[in-house]
């Protein structure tokens, strides 16, 4: 006997997301981050779950939900195919919230936005890459990359 039926209980890491495929069915997707047992130093501690769902019904149970609330997903693993690639998610047949998540101080679409804004100026000193001309990349504190000269070869190899 053949089964696959999966139940995950985990937090909302990305918002449902709704798009018409060319076929015209409407599809629903969101993340859930499920912590793994254990608890063991030096390991992943999460998995990103990717959920999709093609039922009005669960659409209707995911629309109020919003990051960080504590949710149960029941339905089956599949791999999706498309022109470039593929994935696993579970296609959920229902969805439930189990809790919802404590209101925010500012959210993370308000720290995306600011984040977003930080790019925009980085951008504008250097169009194109973001960084700064022989700089660190903006925003996160990682070296820019490698000067090179006039015939691309890289300052920094040269000069050891």
């Amino acid at each position: 006997m053949h089964r696959n039926e999966v139940v995950l209980a985990g937090r909302l890491s990305m918002e449902p997301a709704h798009r018409e495929l060319p076929s015209g069915a409407l599809l629903t997707q969101w993340r859930l981050a499920v912590r793994r047992p254990g608890g063991r130093p030096g390991f992943q501690r999460s998995d990103a779950i990717e959920c999709a769902t093609f039922d009005d019904g669960v659409r209707g149970s995911v629309l109020g939900w919003q990051l960080d609330d504590l949710v149960e997903v029941e339905g089956a693993l599949r791999r999706r195919w498309w022109r470039g690639g593929s994935r696993h998610e579970i296609e959920v047949r229902t969805a439930r919230r189990l809790q919802q998540a404590p209101p925010r101080s500012r959210s993370r679409t308000g720290r995306a936005r600011a984040e977003a804004e930080a790019r925009a100026e980085a951008e504008a000193r250097d169009p194109g890459t973001g960084v700064e001309p022989d700089g660190p990349i903006a925003g996160t504190g990682a070296p820019g990359p490698e000067p090179v000269d006039g015939d691309g070869i890289s300052r920094r190899r040269n000069s050891a």
